[in-house]
């Protein structure tokens, strides 16, 4: 008896026209999570029906059927990385989307009002101040995760101790700063055990930016600290698809440095 096409792992051919050795891969579901971060940072939101909506539709079904755990993530997603890059032509923004050095989908993209010459790289950015231009601060890899399915998440205690990780990346203060948005996620993070009322990740962190009395570029010690605080506060110890963690990596894979 033929396996109907939901029985069957969803690969990255059957999703994007690829031909190198990426077509054969099984979409896992942290491709799709740091896609979606890439995404969410460089365009400012997730495109409906867009590559990361798509990955994570096919994410989903390959961890229906048993063949991929949340968690996994193909090599060439762990050694290459994923990423999302543009470059204005004429007003019009052209989008490539890569795996794994592989480019999975191509697009226009509306352009933003103002500057910038032909063919000058661009990213659509979050208002940041004293940081070099280009690279992508704490604050913006933060409200990333509001922007995306990441965003509805009710806050737990390993998002608030990656919160006030990233927050003390960017004020270079080790102690939780008052009023600041690790104190506003870590007192989330305890009335929501108290609670079924919860406060979600995209509440806490959409002006994140403004919340932080500091911000600076994500570099790769911010993420591995960041990273570390999340973990540490799991029973699984593992980061959260889509998450605080994830966000912040992406950045950092992003700024390359």
């Amino acid at each position: 008896m033929s396996m109907s096409n939901e029985d069957k792992p969803v690969t990255y051919t059957d999703v994007f026209s690829v031909s190198s050795e990426l077509g054969s891969e099984i979409i896992a579901p942290e491709d799709a999570a740091i896609m979606q971060s890439a995404e969410s940072i460089a365009l400012g939101h997730v495109p409906r029906g867009g590559p990361a909506s798509l990955m994570q539709s096919a994410a989903s079904q390959n961890e229906r059927i048993g063949v991929v755990a949340t968690n996994d993530i193909t090599d060439f997603a762990r050694k290459h990385g994923v990423t999302v890059s543009q470059v204005e032509v004429g007003g019009t923004r052209v989008v490539s989307e890569s795996v794994g050095g592989e480019v999975v989908a191509q697009y226009i993209y509306p352009s933003e009002a103002g500057g910038g010459g032909d063919d000058e790289e661009r990213s659509a950015r979050y208002p940041t101040t004293g940081v070099q231009e280009e690279a992508v601060t704490v604050g913006e890899a933060l409200e990333a995760v509001a922007l995306k399915p990441a965003g509805d998440k009710p806050i737990e205690q390993s998002d608030a101790a990656a919160i006030q990780a990233a927050e003390a990346r960017a004020t270079g203060r080790s102690e939780v700063v008052p009023g600041g948005v690790g104190a506003e996620a870590q007192r989330a993070a305890s009335i929501n055990a108290q609670t079924d009322d919860k406060t979600t990740l995209g509440d806490v962190l959409r002006d994140a930016t403004s919340k932080l009395i500091d911000d600076k570029a994500v570099k790769k010690e911010d993420a591995e600290g960041v990273v570390a605080a999340e973990i540490r506060n799991t029973p699984d110890l593992a980061t959260h698809p889509g998450g605080v963690a994830a966000s912040i990596t992406t950045a950092s894979n992003l700024n390359k440095f």
